[in-house]
């Protein structure tokens, strides 16, 4: 039977958090909607102490910015574009238009139909999210996004150079310096300088998902990613150091960021606790990590693979790494996560940045029900039909009124029945 030899906060607390993020953004988008510009400049000087002319940067200023990064940070951002590009052209050749026949005279089909315009959000605040450039606007690309526009925070007052190139490198068509909830409800209601968009893209903090989430329905949205979760599955085979680092690693992100282990040894257990607290006397983002792993971080002791595979899909977490002798059996048994990284060779650090996965992922147990965002998420699926004789159409309108007629109504029953009267008999006539 599964231990918790370690607890975050209940889930009574979690949901009074929840509850006051829930207001505050509710406020904020009706501040925007109703009052536009001015209400967007007022929450951007507020938040981000960042009042421009223009939000938007002009291609003149982008190409300026570029200029100043230097030659290798480039080099790199175009190696991590590569590597997204090159996956999501590979997911995308999996989508295929269909035109099928099912019986003489009646053709079915779907046709993939890129998104018209995506607003794609990059995270700054206490780090700079350059990789999600590569990974939202990038994606949208190759998907066939006519139109894609990015925003991004001002960090400390600074325009956060690496991240504006990796966005121009991406391919985004309009770049606005713009943050946290005013940049996701500009962006989707639309004011007097930006032209509003069909979708929201990308990942965030507390707040920015939970503008997602009341935003969605006036805009599609890929998910709700919130603060990022990192579960370690772990046996025998594995030791402290290398658990230790990945949860801390990703802990890092922020005070709300769960980190959890699941293992069949104690012994392991016991020694990556005493193995975080000697490497957050170092780690450089201590401080915040610390608060993550105090507050929400999980140690489940489980008594065999099959038990460690029921508790990781319950927890459903974002990213989950598996440092056990057989890393495939979770590939091959789990059914609830946003990533898997199997192996001691691979971690989350990888998929973040750089391998050509994508990094924005489903949270708060959205891994039940979908998976991350990819090429196909800015695709609609859309169907049509056409029946193409007369003896197809009288053939489906006799089962189609009758089908009709079961369920009271008599408006659907008679567009079949037109279509029987019509074309039976030029069938019998022919």
């Amino acid at each position: 039977m599964a231990r918790y030899l370690k607890t975050g906060k209940t889930k009574e607390e979690l949901a009074v958090q929840a509850a006051q993020v829930t207001e505050t953004v509710k406020n904020i988008l009706v501040d925007i909607e109703t009052n536009g510009d001015s209400a967007v400049r007022a929450y951007s000087a507020k938040f981000d102490k960042w009042s421009p002319q223009s939000f938007r940067l002009s291609k003149e200023e982008v190409e300026e910015i570029i200029k100043r990064v230097p030659e290798e940070t480039i080099e790199d951002i175009k190696f991590a574009q590569a590597q997204i590009r090159n996956f999501a052209e590979a997911q995308k050749s999996a989508l295929k238009d269909i035109e099928v026949e099912t019986i003489p005279g009646v053709v079915l089909g779907h046709k993939n139909i890129p998104v018209n315009s995506v607003g794609c959000y990059i995270p700054g605040g206490r780090y700079p999210m350059v990789a999600s450039a590569h990974m939202s606007v990038l994606t949208a690309k190759v998907a066939g996004v006519k139109r894609v526009i990015a925003c991004t925070p001002p960090i400390n007052g600074e325009i956060p150079a690496a991240t504006i190139a990796a966005m121009a490198l991406a391919g985004a068509d309009e770049i606005y310096l713009l943050g946290g909830v005013q940049a996701m409800a500009a962006m989707a209601i639309g004011t007097e300088s930006i032209s509003p968009v069909d979708m929201l893209v990308g990942p965030g903090n507390a707040f920015v998902a939970e503008a997602k989430r009341q935003l969605f329905g006036r805009v599609g949205i890929d998910l709700l990613a919130g603060p990022t979760e990192v579960l370690v599955i772990a046996d025998e085979t594995s030791d402290a150091e290398i658990v230790a680092t990945d949860l801390l690693g990703q802990a890092e992100h922020g005070p709300t960021s769960p980190a959890a282990l699941i293992t069949t040894s104690e012994k392991l257990a016991n020694e990556t606790i005493l193995e975080i607290e000697r490497q957050l006397q170092t780690l450089e983002t201590a401080e915040v990590a610390r608060a993550a792993w105090q507050e929400y971080g999980k140690i489940i002791l489980v008594d065999n693979l099959d038990e460690a595979v029921a508790e990781a899909d319950k927890l459903a977490y974002e990213h989950v790494e598996v440092l056990t002798e057989n890393p495939r059996y979770f590939l091959e048994n789990m059914t609830n996560y946003g990533a898997l990284f199997l192996g001691p060779e691979t971690n989350v650090a990888y998929g973040d940045k750089v391998i050509g996965t994508n990094h924005t992922l489903p949270t708060k147990g959205a891994a039940r029900y979908t998976g991350g965002l990819w090429v196909g998420k800015f695709l609609k699926t859309c169907t049509y039909q056409e029946v193409k004789t007369p003896e197809a159409s009288a053939l489906i309108g006799e089962y189609a009124e009758r089908l009709c007629h079961l369920e009271n109504f008599a408006g659907h029953r008679e567009q079949a029945l037109l279509r029987v009267r019509r074309y039976k008999k030029e069938t019998v006539h022919n």
